[in-house]
């Protein structure tokens, strides 16, 4: 077995690729990278990553579990949150998706979260039931996707 050990991989023109074995896994180029996936499929490393995530605690006092490029949460009421993005986004066209759990005797229960204000810098999700009824939830959980400005 060989071991490679360098500071910087320098190609030979303005595009590079890295090949291991016959298979070329990621190219290179003008600020952007893609990586091979699943059969010849190609991603998009910066188009195809979370900007943003944030999993927390939506009862009582809320506290962050864990979270990416997310500089805080605010509580705005009942159900009622603002997560801030540590890098704001380029844009207000970002996709976000979510879920939250709450707890039912020994049953976990799933509810649907809903951007209620979009910001480049934010998002404000109400979390609830089927019924549209406000509710703080146990887990909360937010993922971001889109362009960093």
């Amino acid at each position: 077995m060989s071991t490679v050990i360098l500071d910087t991989i320098t190609g030979k023109s303005t595009a590079t690729t890295i090949t291991i074995g016959s298979t070329p896994v990621v190219s290179a180029s003008a600020n952007s990278m893609t990586i091979r996936g699943e059969g010849t499929a190609q991603t998009s490393i910066q188009q195809g990553l979370a900007k943003a995530w944030i999993n927390f605690n939506g009862i009582g006092t809320i506290a962050s579990r864990d979270s990416f490029n997310v500089s805080g949460i605010t509580d705005n009421g009942t159900g009622d949150y603002t997560t801030s993005f540590s890098n704001n986004l380029s844009n207000d066209d970002y996709c976000a998706t979510g879920m939250c759990t709450f707890q039912e005797g020994s049953t976990p229960r799933y509810r649907i979260i809903s951007g209620y204000v979009w910001a480049t810098s934010s998002i404000r999700v109400i979390t609830g039931y089927t019924d549209t009824t406000a509710a703080d939830h146990v887990v909360v959980g937010i993922n971001i996707a889109g362009d960093l400005a």
